[in-house]
């Protein structure tokens, strides 16, 4: 069996080609180095089993040979970075979507699509379920990743309406783990970073906004049931633990042993003030829940960030 997956040298992308690595797939990685990194899969370079490939989805995907499933990950993920680099992200949402839809057509191949959270906005129920439609300003700053990823989603079930394609659809919600990149923009690597190397840890609004965060592990198992599932509606996977910025920044300074304080910065515009899943239906369907405590995983996460900032 063989997975193309975009995206896969960034966080989430390349944990995912060593879960199907393992699972005994072959794997092309196609990613073209804007947010994701060599480094994320140098280990998977001399698997027989493994092939990276440098390039950008927006173009056309031309992939010789038999393809089984094609899990599209490509996308930047941190405000920072949509923010920087808006267009890119509109048009890996839109004309990448459209062109890994038509390689899994194509190829007669199962389709995974990685959606977000974001998709809610800034929401008026919490927990998010499936059912909501969202709370989103399509205009504002955030509203290019927002809208690319409903896009997406929306493309998603045309394909799978109109040609039949075998599509998943998954709603990531924070997650965190190895691999991250240092002061990437968001929660945890930039808390991580900053206490770290002894900087001020920084803190919108009055960090009274709350997260929930499902570590790597737990969510790639995740993503991997949905994909084995016979489930083409959206599914959130992510950890249901609700806990406010602020708590997680004193956790992180705990953690790392520091008393650097605690800045206050504006709110940026549509930032989520709630964001925790509903994730009844990923119980019933998929018999998943998150295993790994908060604890657990920001030890493992602490000693990736510790050793990354030594170097």
């Amino acid at each position: 069996m063989r997975a193309v997956i975009t995206g896969g040298a960034g966080f989430l992308g390349s944990h995912l080609c060593d879960y199907f690595i393992d699972k005994g797939w072959e794997v092309l990685c196609l990613d073209n180095l804007v947010t994701g990194s060599e480094a994320n899969i140098a280990h998977l370079l001399s698997n027989p089993r493994f092939r990276f490939t440098r390039h950008d989805v927006t173009h056309y995907i031309a992939v010789p040979g038999t393809v089984d499933a094609v899990l599209h990950f490509a996308s930047p993920a941190s405000p920072p970075d949509y923010l920087k680099i808006p267009i890119q992200t509109m048009k890996v949402g839109s004309l990448g979507t459209h062109n890994a839809l038509g390689l899994a057509l194509a190829k007669k191949a199962r389709f995974l699509m990685a959606s977000t959270s974001e998709c809610y906005g800034d929401p008026d129920v919490s927990p998010q379920p499936e059912s909501y439609w969202g709370h989103v300003n399509p205009v504002g700053p955030r509203g290019v990743y927002d809208e690319a990823k409903r896009f997406s989603e929306a493309l998603t079930m045309a394909y799978h309406r109109y040609h039949g394609v075998d599509t998943r659809i998954v709603r990531i919600f924070n997650t965190y783990g190895p691999r991250m990149r240092l002061n990437d923009g968001r929660a945890l690597p930039n808390f991580l970073y900053q206490a770290l190397v002894g900087e001020p840890i920084t803190v919108y609004g009055e960090g009274k906004q709350t997260r929930s965060f499902c570590f790597v592990s737990d969510l790639i198992e995740g993503i991997y049931r949905l994909f084995e599932s016979n489930e083409h509606d959206p599914v959130n996977i992510g950890n249901p633990q609700e806990i406010t910025i602020l708590e997680f920044a004193e956790r992180v300074r705990t953690l790392v042993g520091t008393k650097v304080p605690i800045n206050f910065h504006p709110l940026p515009q549509d930032d989520p003030k709630q964001r925790c899943p509903d994730i009844t239906k990923a119980r019933l369907l998929l018999r998943w829940e998150p295993k790994v405590n908060l604890e657990e995983g920001l030890r493992v996460t602490y000693d990736y960030f510790r050793e990354k900032v030594k170097r």
